[in-house]
């Protein structure tokens, strides 16, 4: 429906030979009017073909576009507005008395006295428009015009669209009689009303409470007499009529002056001294500029999510069958909107994004933050303007020099791109060992305990095949071998510990005993969205999934988001619930929707969740209920949150990428730090910069709350398996202590020398000792040769015995 069509000024007759055909008809619209019961029995005159009883009167229910107003969460700041009109309609009550009282002087004097038609004006036009007059004079009553205006918005193609508002003589007698049902049906409050709320008044604005905002930021209750005469004087002809070009700018203070306020002092709605006082008032020649939209947020911090949601809304098929319809509906519904956005997390956000990074780096820092067993999105903040390009001012060149060289621009310091969210051309970035959860997640799922015991070695040769030309290959063959970072590592590892160390070389062979697919599967179940075609053509194949060994270490692309409501799935118990912009849904008639509420799923199992999650507390500094963590790689989250926490450090190869999740039980933020114009740039990325912004965030978040500590799973076998003893072979030969621990069912090798009151060559103990799972791995550590005492030590050759007795 084109809004040319809405806005026609309202002149009747386009020529002489309408006239006639309309004169002609006058007595049949004043047999209607007068004695309708006549006039619908079909003792009329035909037109066009038609009698006048066969005509429709009718009109269809039809709803005209209101603006959808998006909250957050607090349920009363507003974020933004989306329409296709600027409209909202309003109860007469809730009008300033001036405004009927205007637009009737302005349009129809006599309202209160007809039928809907209007028996005077029809032949008082009709004897004007018959001379040789200029000057064209209409007869459509305010009634009859609130017709033409709903026949528009009901016609459900083109061509009604055409026949409601094309000056024809059908037309004409076609609104007299719909009009005269209208007044039947109607009261003339309920008329003005509806009037008052459908009419064009310019500038984008529909309906009285847009023209008061557009004209004067006010309430339509708050209009003078002399706004509401100039808003009245402007629906005749919105164009002509407006007051910020200077020939409509004289039109309408002339039409309000001389035409509008002098016809309410005589129809008893002004005194004189109103009216003069009226005159005097200032008319606007600028208007408040009407924001549509999320590049029209309130506040620049809320356009990410603003945009989350708008991207959201269109994914949705319960709003339309194709996004056309989606869009439509989300334009023109009037819904309110209450979001999930928690507006001083969002602040907190961008304050600590801030003092890390300024929005023109090239490098963005994004954090995005769910909430645990509900899905909600709390947060979407960046180092960037939610802004379209600005043509004066633009970007500067992408920093990938191919990019660079065919024009393409940067996305700093102004962007519309989804960076936190994925869509578009935003497919994700890799995040390295964020991704290791996975791999814990499916091997407990497949029985392995969280103490399941891996001797890392410093470089692992595994069994997934890559090009021999591949640096990460084994010289000389064509398996993958990784190393870990800093190249150290070795040593005998379980989940707890190297989760806390990200130790590379205990996650692959991990892995490989528990498929590759298994763990890509967990990721699915998890939220992640392969959106690059080679991921998803990997994630969606089981036997190419099973060749991809460099999953667990997190090479696939990602959001923020993704992976802050993949870590809330453990924090919610292992329900994933699928991100959601929404709180509440509210039509124009009251109606609370159910879409976007929480959709959650079981991803995992409780146990199998709580256990993840213990292991997870190791990397952010946290202390494990089920087992010892040994290191951490960002080890203030814990002391700067000050509850308990959860989460994991994420690097990639050349440091390219760096990320943070860190998690509580009521809100788990990921942090990225990324280049989202050239994926393969030449920077390294520092944790100094994300990891701050990250938990200072979620401390500012939990400040005050009281602590909640994480749920222990209910089978602690799942932490701690089948646990056997570990025999004692102090000071026993090498070859007698690799028989013993063999005997009793362990995997024996030998490690490296260590101090000891043992005899050299003698084992000097084991690790683990103690007791470790049956079938795990035991290392003997040889006693490594003492130091030739000094002369006269009680110690030296000849002197007491030392070391304790074999056994």
């Amino acid at each position: 429906m084109t809004s040319w069509m809405r806005r026609r000024d309202h002149n009747i007759f386009a020529n002489a030979t309408s006239l006639l055909i309309c004169g002609l008809l006058a007595g049949v619209v004043v047999a209607a009017a007068a004695f309708p019961a006549a006039a619908m029995s079909g003792l009329a005159a035909k037109a066009g073909g038609e009698t006048f009883a066969q005509l429709p009167s009718e009109l269809k229910d039809f709803s005209s576009p209101q603006i959808t107003r998006i909250y957050a969460a607090d349920k009363k700041t507003q974020i933004s507005q989306f329409y296709d009109e600027f409209r909202s309609d309003v109860r007469l009550k809730d009008m300033s008395k001036f405004m009927p009282d205007a637009m009737i002087a302005a349009e129809d004097r006599e309202f209160y006295n007809h039928n809907g038609v209007d028996l005077k004006g029809v032949a008082r036009a009709f004897v004007n428009n018959s001379g040789k007059s200029e000057s064209k004079q209409g007869a459509s009553t305010i009634t009859m015009q609130y017709v033409r205006m709903s026949l528009a918005y009901s016609a459900t193609n083109p061509q009604e669209v055409v026949d409601a508002t094309k000056d024809t003589p059908k037309r004409k007698i076609t609104e007299m009689k719909y009009a005269i049902q209208v007044e039947k049906e109607l009261s003339k409050e309920q008329i003005i009303e509806r009037y008052l709320n459908i009419a064009p008044f310019g500038n984008q604005a529909y309906g009285v409470y847009a023209a008061s905002q557009v004209y004067f930021n006010k309430k339509p209750k708050d209009l003078t007499a002399g706004q509401a005469a100039m808003l009245a004087g402007m629906v005749k002809a919105p164009s002509s009529f407006n007051p910020t070009t200077k020939g409509g700018y004289d039109q309408i203070k002339q039409r309000r002056d001389n035409y509008i306020l002098p016809a309410m002092v005589e129809m008893g709605k002004l005194t004189q001294a109103q009216a003069d006082k009226a005159r005097k008032e200032a008319i606007p020649r600028q208007v408040k500029p009407v924001g549509n939209g999320c590049v029209s947020v309130a506040n620049n911090n809320w356009g990410f999510f603003c945009d989350y949601f708008y991207r959201w809304w269109m994914s949705q098929e319960a709003f339309g069958a194709t996004p056309y319809d989606r869009e439509r509906r989300l334009k023109s519904g009037g819904y309110r909107i209450i979001t999930t956005l928690d507006l001083s997390a969002q602040a907190d956000a961008r304050k600590r994004i801030n003092k890390r990074i300024k929005d023109d780096n090239k490098n963005a820092l994004l954090l995005a933050a769910t909430e645990p067993g509900t899905g909600k999105v709390r947060l979407l903040a960046a180092n960037r303007k939610y802004k379209l390009p600005d043509p004066a001012n633009p970007n500067p060149l992408s920093s990938d020099k191919k990019k660079a060289k065919a024009g393409v621009r940067a996305t700093y310091p102004n962007t519309t791109n989804p960076l936190l969210s994925g869509g578009g051309d935003i497919s994700g970035y890799q995040a390295g060992s964020v991704f290791k959860i996975f791999t814990i997640i499916a091997a407990l799922e497949k029985g392995y305990p969280l103490a399941w015991p891996i001797k890392a070695e410093k470089r692992y040769k595994s069994g997934y095949i890559i090009s021999s030309s591949n640096d990460s290959a084994c010289p000389g063959t064509h398996f993958w071998c990784p190393s870990n970072s800093g190249g150290g590592g070795a040593g005998v590892y379980n989940m707890h510990s190297a989760f806390a160390k990200s130790i590379n070389t205990y996650f692959v062979p991990l892995e490989e005993q528990v498929g590759a697919e298994n763990v890509v599967a967990v990721a699915k179940r998890f939220g992640v969205q392969f959106r690059v075609k080679q991921d998803a053509d990997f994630a969606n194949n089981s036997v190419a999934a099973n060749q991809w060994g460099a999953f667990t270490l997190g090479v696939s692309a990602s959001t923020p988001l993704d992976m802050a409501n993949a870590y809330a799935t453990l924090a919610g118990d292992g329900m994933y619930c699928e991100p959601t912009p929404i709180e509440q849904i509210t039509t124009q008639d009251g109606n609370k929707l159910d879409i976007g509420k929480p959709r959650c799923i079981r991803a995992t199992s409780k146990d199998v969740a709580r256990a993840a999650l213990d292991a997870a507390r190791c990397p952010v500094g946290d202390s494990a209920q089920m087992g010892r963590c040994g290191g951490a790689t960002a080890r203030q989250t814990k002391s700067t949150v000050k509850h308990p926490v959860f989460g994991k450090t994420g690097t990639t190869d050349a440091d390219k990428t760096a990320a943070l999740i860190a998690g509580t039980t009521s809100l788990v933020i990921a942090g990225y730090l990324v280049n989202p114009d050239w994926p393969d740039h030449r920077d390294r990325m520092s944790h100094d910069v994300v990891n701050p912004a990250v938990y200072q965030t979620l401390g500012d978040f939990m400040e005050g709350k009281p602590r909640e500590q994480f749920k222990e799973p209910e089978n602690r076998k799942i932490a701690f398996g089948d646990q056997r003893s570990i025999p004692n072979v102090e000071c026993d030969s090498i070859d007698d202590a690799r028989d013993r621990l063999e005997d009793a069912g362990f995997d024996v090798s030998v490690g490296s020398e260590i101090d000891s009151d043992c005899p050299p060559g003698t084992a000097a103990g084991t690790s683990p000792d103690g007791r470790t799972l049956k079938g795990g791995f035991v290392i003997i550590n040889p006693a490594k040769a003492k130091a030739a005492p000094p002369a006269g030590d009680p110690n030296a050759p000849g002197g007491p015995p030392s070391g304790r007795p074999r056994r």
